[in-house]
């Protein structure tokens, strides 16, 4: 296994997710092969967690304990060129990422709950594509659920709704993205804490612009089999609410988990979001 995976086992209390869903909805996947429940009886998942653009698996950090406090096996990685990762920016590409959750996803020791972020929900479509028999669930967090042929700037491309946009710098051989001043309370995490916005610029890296071009390539024969939930941000400025509503409702789901959160649930709303994954 390369640096790429950051693999961290922990037991603890159970934390239950009664409180956000209050609900009695049918939870998705059926029987897990790769054995889902341990001897003892208590359900025991492995999640996969993808991040988006401009983050890296540091982002995961508040969620990552939360997960494991059932004792569940928490895969959280840095995508080429992200986070810690050293991938040169020209390297970085919509199959490298996907190569890096397959390797995730091949590395865990059961079927996974991959989740994805933002513009990682174009890579977790890809790797559940290549790994359908080993994906229980898909997770698409505030991000971006796209038809096949498709690539993430066509979609976005008439969001209104998205003021990050305006933040949004090209390089001028336009290889590369980055953000103005003010983007994290701006537009990417406008609830966040001032402690959370100091994290998110001094981790802020250039963004790879390729993968927002490259088109997705998905099936209904294997992506297509995998159980889709969407958690939905209701103060997203970055994916406006009714840009979610549309690609959920365009690709049907079994479910939509709503958050009133802005972009980074996992930094603002880290124990509603656990809760809602554990409900899974």
């Amino acid at each position: 296994m390369n640096g790429l995976l950051r693999k961290v086992l922990r037991f603890g209390t159970m934390i239950t997710a009664g409180a956000l869903m209050s609900s009695a909805l049918p939870a998705c996947g059926g029987s897990d092969p790769g054995g889902g429940t341990d001897n003892d009886g208590s359900a025991k998942n492995t999640y996969v967690l993808v991040h988006g653009a401009f983050v890296g698996g540091w982002g995961w950090d508040k969620v990552v304990p939360l997960l494991e406090a059932d004792g569940s096996e928490v895969i959280a990685l840095d995508l080429p060129a992200h986070g810690d990762d050293t991938t040169p920016l020209a390297d970085a590409s919509l199959q490298a990422y996907t190569d890096a959750v397959v390797e995730a996803i091949d590395s865990a020791s059961r079927p996974v709950i991959l989740v994805g972020h933002s513009m990682g929900g174009i890579v977790v479509s890809q790797a559940a594509e290549q790994r359908p028999e080993k994906v229980k669930t898909l997770v698409y967090l505030t991000a971006f659920l796209i038809k096949d042929g498709q690539s993430l700037n066509q979609e976005w491309a008439d969001d209104e709704g998205a003021k990050i946009k305006t933040f949004a710098e090209a390089s001028s051989d336009g290889t590369s993205l980055t953000f103005k001043e003010g983007w994290a309370e701006g537009a990417f995490c406008q609830d966040c804490s001032p402690e959370d916005i100091e994290r998110l610029e001094s981790h802020l890296r250039e963004e790879p612009a390729k993968p927002f071009d490259e088109p997705i390539h998905v099936t209904e024969e294997r992506w297509g089999s995998v159980p889709r939930v969407y958690i939905e941000a209701l103060q997203d400025l970055a994916i406006s609410p009714a840009e979610q509503k549309s690609q959920y409702t365009a690709l049907p789901v079994e479910r939509v988990i709503s958050l009133d959160a802005g972009h980074a649930p996992f930094l603002t709303k880290p124990k509603e979001l656990s809760d809602a994954l554990k409900s899974l």
